[in-house]
């Protein structure tokens, strides 16, 4: 028997995990943790702070970034378990905080994969001529909702082994467009299309409470996902020591990499005048036009895009599939949940279950609003629920008993305060939409009614469970 605290908690879900295959190594981890990360559709809300980015950049790096990957390498390399975040806040706290933790994470994936029919109506317009009015037909929505998300079923399905290699493969066709879109100023310096380019220009930003708003959005959105791929713990190789090796040596590439792309965009694209469902390909779009060369470099970026969303739904599907299976080894929810596939060892009902869950909320948050605004109300949903998740993780350092063993120096306690505080004034300021909408105040009531009753309804389903164990 285990004979520290630690280990005697983790035991029986290292047990569990002994039957999943051990399908991942560091080159495989630093290809997910940057396609977990590095979110497009972020560097577009970037954009709206316009000249004061790399303000707001360096800020969200400091307070946030730079705390979230201290955290997750204390984290990891003490319980190292298949469920990650879920795990860590149940061993922390209690089985009713991990259980609310892993529903928010749930939740979370539902919403951010049921955008993939937006962003897929919305490139091939860019792609195909003519095709404009794709953006706003109801039925290519459904279509191209339906096929996404049948193709994430079929790659969980069939587990990390085929996965893997679809998220290497998009992780560089993701670096392939961003490496493109951040040379673009550059190229056009050379040409004399552009008079000059100060991509680290250091501008004092307004103190509004939409730029407020700005910057909580573009730094929780786009800073998170470390402790993700970190639910896979029971998938790698070696998770105790290349899971913080990945935080290590990705996090100084993924800061530079927004900085020098939000840059990039602004360059080409009007803040008040930005596709903020496509940011890359606008930019990509009117960069390439001087050299006469927009008609091949978009529709190529369109399919690298296309290709980096649909892994990253992927591996967002899959690490969400894996919630309610470890959830199901430690009696929270049915242990249906947990039946593994004979051959491919992953959770089909889970999968399953998660599939349709996604496809009802991706459809059914178009209904009765614009593209634009179901866009942003899905992703505003889904990083809403994901800060909740959030407060549990940097209070983990801060708030855990010290029998619990997960106390760390008083530096890391310190700087755990510093992302919870930024997390906690995202979750705030999440009602405030970052877009130009007919009705404003409808939005922040969907915002709130949805995040509030999802979480109340959590509450319901734990005490469901607790009195089914309890007869």
């Amino acid at each position: 028997m285990p004979s520290d605290p630690l280990s005697a908690a983790g035991a029986e879900v290292q047990e569990h995990s002994s039957a999943l295959r051990k399908e991942l190594g560091l080159f495989d981890l630093v290809l997910a943790q940057l396609l977990v990360v590095l979110v497009a559709d972020y560097m577009g809300t970037a954009v709206k702070a316009g000249a004061s980015h790399v303000v707001f950049w360096i800020l969200g790096i400091l307070f946030f970034f730079l705390p979230l990957a201290a955290v997750v390498i204390h984290l990891n390399r003490l319980i190292p378990l298949e469920g990650g975040l879920y795990e860590w806040a149940r061993i922390a706290f209690n089985d009713k905080i991990g259980f609310l933790v892993a529903w928010n994470l749930w939740l979370y994936a539902i919403l951010y994969v049921g955008i993939a029919g937006f962003l897929t109506v919305s490139f091939a317009a860019y792609a195909i001529p003519g095709a404009a009015w794709m953006v706003t037909s109801k039925p290519m929505l459904i279509a191209a909702s339906c096929a996404v998300i049948a193709t994430t079923m079929f790659t969980a399905g069939l587990g990390l082994s085929a996965g893997k290699w679809v998220s290497n493969i998009a992780s560089m066709a993701f670096l392939i467009v961003i490496a493109i879109l951040i040379a673009s100023p550059f190229l056009n310096l050379w040409r004399g299309t552009l008079r000059e380019y100060h991509p680290l220009a250091l501008v004092a930003p307004p103190l509004t409470l939409f730029s407020l708003s700005v910057f909580s959005k573009m730094t929780f959105g786009a800073l998170t996902g470390f402790e993700y791929v970190a639910a896979l713990a029971g998938e790698c190789r070696n998770p105790k020591r290349d899971l913080p090796r990945s935080v290590l040596l990705t996090a100084p590439l993924i800061a530079i990499i927004y900085i020098l792309a939000t840059s990039a965009i602004l360059v080409f694209v009007n803040p008040n005048a930005e596709d903020v469902v496509a940011p890359v390909v606008q930019a990509l779009s009117r960069a390439t036009q001087t050299f006469g060369i927009a008609g091949i470099i978009i529709p190529v970026t369109v399919v690298l895009l296309l290709i980096y969303y649909l892994a990253t739904f992927c591996i967002f599907f899959g690490v969400s599939t894996r919630l309610p299976m470890v959830a199901g080894w430690d009696n929270l929810v049915p242990a249906w949940f947990s039946r593994l596939h004979p051959r491919y060892k992953t959770p089909t009902n889970s999968i399953l279950f998660l599939g349709i869950a996604t496809l009802v909320v991706g459809l059914g948050s178009s209904i009765g609003v614009g593209h634009q605004e179901a866009f942003e109300l899905l992703i505003t949903w889904s990083f809403t629920f994901y800060g909740l998740a959030y407060l549990a993780l940097f209070a983990i350092p801060i708030f855990s008993p010290i029998s619990r063993g997960l106390r760390p120096a008083l530096w890391l306690r310190l700087t755990a305060v510093a992302g919870l505080l930024s997390t906690l004034l995202f979750v705030v300021l999440s009602v405030f939409p970052v877009v130009t909408l007919e009705n404003p105040w409808r939005y922040s009531m969907k915002v709130a009614s949805v995040v509030i009753g999802a979480n109340l309804l959590g509450v319901v389903a734990y005490l469901a469970g607790q009195g089914r164990r309890g007869r």
